[in-house]
Parts: structure tokens; sequence; C-alpha cells
């Protein structure tokens, strides 16, 4: 890669000294920005950005998370190739799309340390490029039937289904192949409906209308914050509406530095989204947030962050800035808040209605975060109230390694909530105790 691993080291041991430093100054705390209305510190630009992460260790013999009180967690299905996404078919097919993050040009020596880090812990690699369908005959909460539903196709991720066709979300575009319900293989020759630009935040997650007549699609950033100029950025960091008779498609709304999980809301039919911030300004700034997406809004990026805090690193638009709306609810800082769900109340007894939420896990705060699945309460259609643990321990107590890092998130055919373990390999099953 051009940079001996020695230098690497030295990266990594400036890396580590700046944490300390941080830690000495205050820079890090035990109060995450979370909820409506976050304290969210001053940020601190890093001229050396920090770089933590956890060790892949994955789960041995019969380890697993830990879940709340009241709920149970089961293996649904093991040794996948790093699972990222979960669909679910009407005929109750679970759909598990195998892809992975794979590492870009190096142009500097955080860059390499950066990309030997991820490799580390697993969050890059040669990415299996496949969506494999899982099946529950005798309902008893495992998965006993499993076959190759579709490969070859370059990074798989978002998945949606209607009016038989199957829709999928790779890192350059949407697909559209023929399905029969029932099919436990996709066969057709596919067709693409939109194209996107591959690479940098590569996940297109997708989600469908309640009528099925559009698709909406999560396009993240090429870098942190323009870092290649703008024009690079363009038609990125935004959820595209695709029109699924005509062809046509827009941007919804934009300035979402990396929108991923999408849900809708039922009582107001309003869209949401968890998005992933910026990096660079400390631990706690700026908050990953979950929102509710407006059409045609700007959300910020890379101008602002919470509304309109400006970021000085950034060439400025004071007119765009003003237009910037504030997100809806604070998901901590770096928490990597990728899996979106909606539960309904009753799915999880006691718990009432909410959003269910896989928060991958930070690699860039010197007091790691995330590593855990959250519910956010919700009534009168918006967040009430504070998150909380559905499905913890997934990080060891030292924070040298992990034994899996949770990621999508859906409500299962038996309306069991499954999680995606892109680590541990493994799909978990959340049941009532």
């Amino acid at each position: 890669m051009g940079l001996s691993s020695s230098f690497a080291r030295v990266v990594a041991m400036i890396g580590g000294g700046m944490i300390l430093l941080r830690r000495w100054q205050g820079a890090d705390t035990d109060t995450q920005a979370f909820g409506s209305q976050p304290k969210i510190p001053e940020a601190r630009p890093q001229g050396i950005p920090t770089l933590k992460m956890p060790s892949a260790r994955g789960w041995k013999g019969d380890e697993k998370p830990v879940a709340a009180p009241g709920l149970k967690v089961n293996a649904y299905a093991r040794d996948f190739d790093h699972p990222r996404w979960i669909h679910v078919l009407p005929n109750g097919d679970v759909l598990v799309a195998e892809s992975s993050g794979v590492p870009g040009k190096i142009r500097s020596a955080f860059d390499y340390a950066m990309v030997t880090t991820m490799q580390r812990a697993k969050a890059a690699g040669v990415s299996a490029n496949r969506i494999t369908l899982l099946r529950d005959k005798d309902g008893d909460g495992v998965a006993d039937v499993r076959k190759t539903f579709i490969e070859n196709q370059p990074q798989p991720f978002g998945m949606a289904m209607t009016d038989g066709t199957f829709y999928v979300g790779n890192t350059d575009g949407v697909m559209a192949f023929p399905y029969e319900d029932g099919a436990d293989k996709i066969t057709g020759k596919g067709r693409k409906i939109v194209d996107f630009k591959p690479g940098g935040h590569w996940t297109r997650s997708l989600l469908l209308s309640a009528d099925g007549k559009k698709l909406y699609a999560g396009v993240g950033s090429l870098s942190n914050i323009g870092d290649e100029g703008m024009e690079a950025e363009e038609g990125r960091a935004a959820i595209y509406e695709i029109d699924l008779q005509s062809g046509d498609s827009r941007i919804f709304a934009s300035g979402l530095r990396n929108a991923v999980g999408m849900a809708w809301e039922p009582s107001t039919g309003e869209l949401w989204t968890v998005v992933n911030e910026r990096d660079g300004l400390g631990d706690e700034v700026p908050p990953d947030y979950l929102t509710s997406v407006k059409d045609g809004g700007f959300y910020g990026w890379p101008l602002c962050y919470w509304g309109q805090i400006v970021d000085d690193r950034v060439p400025q638009d004071p007119a765009k800035v003003a237009t910037a709306l504030q997100p809806d609810y604070a998901l901590g800082g770096h928490t990597a808040s990728l899996g979106l769900c909606w539960v309904p109340d009753g799915t999880l007894p006691g718990w009432g209605e909410g959003m269910a939420i896989g928060q991958h896990g930070s690699w860039n705060r010197s007091t790691l975060s995330g590593y855990r699945v959250i519910f956010v309460p919700f009534k009168d259609g918006k967040p009430s109230g504070p998150a909380k643990d559905i499905l913890t321990g997934f990080l060891a107590p030292d924070e040298k390694f992990s034994y899996g890092r949770p990621v999508g998130v859906t409500l299962g055919p038996d309306n069991s909530l499954l999680v995606a373990d892109d680590v541990g390999d493994v799909i978990w099953r959340v049941t009532p105790e």
C-alpha cells in the first residue's frame, strides 16, 4: 500500500496519544448528546482525528447479546459473510444482504492507519455481494432453510418488493428484478432504474411508499465534509424519491451526510431516517440523529449541523445555512446509528410504540459509543422520552474487542425483532421472555 507497517504503527501511536490528551482536557464525557434537546459541546476541530476501534472477535459457543429485562434473544441464523441488512418478503421468507465496505484509495498515513484499523475490526474487506434467503419452516424461531437468493451484485444493501418486482439497492444504483411470489431465487434478468455514484458511504437503503408507487433510497456522502470538493459530492448526501411507474427520480431531501435506515411513522405518514454525522469535531460533536424527513428539506451537511451550528472548516453559504432544518432527536456522538424500523405497540410488551435503532458503534471517539440496539418511544407521531436499550453486550468492557456490531433491524414474520450483526455474522431474534 506504499506505507510500511511500522509507519502505520507510528500513526496509531500518535492517535492514541491524542486520545489521552483529549481525555486529560476533558474532551470526552459520560453524558451523551441524546434526546430532543441535547447538550452539544463546543466543537474542537482535530488536526489528527481520533482513531479507535475494537478488534473483531465474534461470538463463541453459546455467547449472545444481553437482552433487556422481559426480553430474550436467540440466533435466528449464523455463519454469514458480513450480514448488513434484512428484508421480510410477504410469504415470511427472510432475506439477508451480505456485503461490506471495501478499502478506498490510500492518500495519506492516516488513510492507511484507518484502513488497517477498519480491516482489523472487520469493518472493511472483500464484499460477499450476495443476498441469502432464510425460512423457518417449523416455526421454532430458528431458520431451517437457507438458499442463495441472488448474487454478484455490487455491494447490495436495501431491498424492497412490490407488484411482482424485487428491488435491490446496490452501491451504484437500484436494480429491478422480476419476482414470483414464493420463489426462493431470482432467475430473471434485472434492469437498472436509477444510477448512483458508488463508493464512499456505500450503502443504499430502500423503502417503499405505503401505496407501493414510489421508492425512497438513501445515498450517503463520498467524504467527511466535502474533502474532495463539492463537485464530487453532487447528487449525494440525500434521500431520493423514485416514481416506479414513470421511472423519474428526484432528490427528496438533502444535506443528510449518511442517511441509512428509513421507516414510516404510521399515525402521521411521515418518513423518518437515522443519519450519521461528520467526524473530527470531538466525541459528542455533532450527534448522530433520528429525524422526520420533509420534502425539499435541507439538513445542513456539510455547512452546518443540528440546525444552524456552522462548521467553520467548510466554505460557508449563509443563505443556505438559514434554511437548514434541525433534526428531531439526537442519538449520541458517532454511535453510527444505521438500522431503523417502526415497532408497533405490543411488540415489546410494556414498551409502547416507537423506533428500534441498530447502533453499529463508533471508531472515532476516545470512549466508544453505540454497539447496541435501542428503542426510542413515540407519542403523537414524535419521540417522547429517553431511549431504552433492547440489546447490549456487543462490546467488551475494556473496549479492546467487539463480539458483534448490530446493523439492520426489522420485524420478523412472527412479530419478533430481527437484528443483523455483521461482526458476529449472526441474525439475532428478540422476543418477549
